[in-house]
């Protein structure tokens, strides 16, 4: 049974940093593609960053240069490294999964998702 849990999460001025992280365990697969994505009140959910099992990375346009994503494949976690944010980018994230080594943007290719923290940028 596959498990993704969130931490890291919390409020923020504008112009500050956030890092967050997600645990997995129970994956099988041993090339997945892990993501974030995020969901405002009222808006669907956007992907914002992908990681493939070589380290490759596909960002957003929105959050390109702003954030980073990283994994440590042996603790089995991925993180957000969120930097330069701004009110536009509060948002509960969620950390999810892919059992195919092939990235995308799209949450409809990812079966995998954990619970969401929420982020809060203030003006």
């Amino acid at each position: 049974q596959v498990q993704l849990v969130e931490s890291g999460g919390g409020s923020v001025q504008a112009g500050g940093s956030l890092r967050l992280s997600c645990g997995a365990s129970g994956f099988t697969y041993s090339r997945p593609c892990m993501a974030w994505f995020r969901q405002a009140p009222g808006k669907e959910r956007e992907g914002v960053a992908t990681i493939d099992y070589i380290g490759r990375t596909l960002y957003a346009d929105s959050v390109r240069g702003r954030f980073t994503i990283s994994q440590d494949n042996a603790k089995n976690s991925l993180y957000l490294q969120m930097n330069s944010l701004k009110p536009e980018d509060t948002a509960v994230y969620y950390c999810a999964a892919r059992g195919y080594y092939y990235c995308s943007l799209r949450p409809t290719d990812f079966g995998y998702w954990g619970q969401g923290t929420q982020v809060t940028v203030s003006s």
